[in-house]
């Protein structure tokens, strides 16, 4: 699979006119819902679009979500993975069997034969995880890249040494990982006061991720379980469960809000929740935030490992879009698919930055909730 421009921060993110040229086709899909203006304009601002083909990609990625969810269960265990490319528009599906190819092709995806696939290289971050805490420092995490067929290893410049000793250790393919320095520092983003913004104890601040009918999802780091939250429109509630680190997964149970499927887009108006369906690897995402407001990126890659300084968290999504501290547990949307919520990262919204949100389906899945 090729390697684009939309695949870095959203510094290298050079995406010009006549783009996304090719439909995909194959899979059927409902028709996109219309975005919101705010949306279109956020994605013109941040990823290098104009209108027409703000919506096209929305429109397009539309389509390869049925078409992944399409291929991923005919292919069963030869589904290696997709990947959507943003500049062609098109899906590429990653087999671990040469065979499986015809069925992507005659489906209308491009196919990608791979060695490991998507399945086995979860597994490597799973047995990476699994002795997580004995990294060295300057280990800063590890994530499944199925475009490269690796997992990516991060570490801080000058630390390439403690990633290759710990992955000496480690009791995982060497092959199938990959050590890379970065400058990524990954934090969390909860610890500055002042989206829609709530607050922990009548202290701290981080964002509402998705209105469940009982109530919100959010990070679990922005507050431990029975710590009470308040809102500057008078609503009141408390977490009701929370994890992390592990996971960042928080669920507040409230009085006195009324549940809605939006997102605020800090325009003046909101973008409509329509689902959970979760995007392809390479779509465009956008979130929404307290601090920093709405801005908009592509999905890196699913199931990264991040050691904040606070402890290790597992099956985040790493994406190309900024935040800053009080962001945190904000909504991240793809389309009108709620995809997770902030969960932390490093560089900010005057640099870009990576940023890691908590997929929204285990969240809602781990406390039996439903989406508003």
């Amino acid at each position: 699979m090729r390697k684009s421009p939309h695949f870095k921060a959203l510094g290298g993110i050079a995406l010009s006119a006549g783009l996304i040229a090719a439909a995909t086709t194959g899979a059927a899909a409902e028709p996109a819902p219309a975005a919101a203006p705010e949306q279109l304009d956020a994605m013109q601002r941040d990823l290098g679009l104009n209108a027409s083909e703000a919506e096209q990609l929305l429109t397009e990625e539309n389509k390869a979500r049925s078409l992944e969810n399409e291929l991923r269960s005919d292919l069963g265990s030869d589904f290696g993975g997709a990947v959507f490319d943003t500049k062609s528009g098109e899906l590429t599906v990653s087999v671990t069997d040469a065979e499986a190819a015809e069925t992507v092709e005659d489906a209308g995806a491009e196919a990608e034969v791979v060695t490991y696939g998507q399945e086995t290289l979860d597994d490597v971050v799973d047995e990476l995880n699994a002795s997580a805490e004995e990294a060295g420092s300057g280990v800063t995490g590890w994530y499944a890249d199925v475009e490269a067929d690796t997992v990516v290893m991060t570490v801080e410049k000058g630390s390439a040494k403690h990633g290759k000793e710990f992955l000496a250790d480690a009791d995982v393919d060497k092959a199938a990982v990959k050590v890379k320095e970065s400058s990524e520092k990954p934090e969390t983003f909860a610890d500055i006061v002042g989206g829609n913004a709530y607050y922990i104890n009548g202290s701290s601040r981080c964002s509402v991720g998705f209105a469940v009918t009982t109530g919100f999802v959010t990070a679990g780091h922005c507050g431990g379980t029975g710590a009470s939250v308040s809102g500057a429109d008078g609503g009141s509630g408390s977490f009701a469960g929370s994890v992390f680190p592990s996971r960042d997964m928080g669920y507040v149970r409230t009085s006195g809000w009324t549940p809605t499927p939006r997102v605020n887009d800090y325009s003046g108006g909101t973008v409509a929740v329509t689902g959970s369906s979760q995007a392809p690897v390479g779509s465009s995402v956008c979130r929404s935030g307290s601090t920093t407001g709405w801005h908009c990126g592509t999905i890196e890659a699913r199931n990264q490992t991040v050691r904040y300084p606070q402890g290790t968290v597992y099956g985040l999504t790493r994406t190309s879009v900024c935040a800053e501290p009080g962001d945190s547990g904000g909504s991240f949307i793809s389309g009108t698919q709620a995809q997770g919520v902030t969960s932390g990262g490093s560089g900010n919204c005057s640099t870009g930055g990576t940023t890691y949100y908590q997929e929204v389906n285990p969240i809602l899945q781990r406390w039996n909730l439903t989406l508003a």
